[in-house]
């Protein structure tokens, strides 16, 4: 069972957050924890759903305010998907550089450009030498 899985009818959510069931429809309203719905609409939580509105709980009774839980829980959900896309690219480039290792390799140039290199060379040093005199004023 996968964190995100819809398995629970809003009571057993409602028990497992410790709220009351018209709450989590209010915050369904407010789009605080929107639930997956069934066919016949019924709301399903999943265990994901459970621990925000644990969070939720825990936030308001520190006095955060709905609209504050709201920008938190968005902010939350947003730092998570773009976590899951970078280990998905990590992933993605750690099986192209087993299926090709070696096959290509950058290096940052003066102005910051992207600069592809052959693989086994090396980038060009610059080696000029810039003397700098400070302007007097006699």
């Amino acid at each position: 069972m996968e964190p995100t899985d819809p398995v629970f009818a809003i009571a057993v959510a409602a028990e497992l957050a410790g709220m009351h069931p018209q709450t989590l429809r209010q915050y369904d309203r407010l789009e605080l924890v929107v639930p997956q719905r069934t066919a016949g609409q019924s709301r399903r939580y999943s265990m994901r759903d459970v621990v925000q509105l644990r969070e939720i709980a825990r936030l308001g009774a520190e006095g955060v305010s709905l609209e504050g839980i709201r920008r938190i829980l968005q902010l939350e959900n947003q730092v998570a998907a773009l976590a899951d896309r970078v280990r998905e690219l990590e992933s993605a480039l750690a099986d192209e550089l087993l299926n090709r290792p070696g096959r290509r390799v950058f290096a940052g140039g003066e102005s910051g450009e992207v600069v592809s290199l052959r693989a086994g060379t090396r980038t060009q040093r610059n080696t000029q030498l810039v003397v700098w005199r400070p302007l007097t004023h006699d």
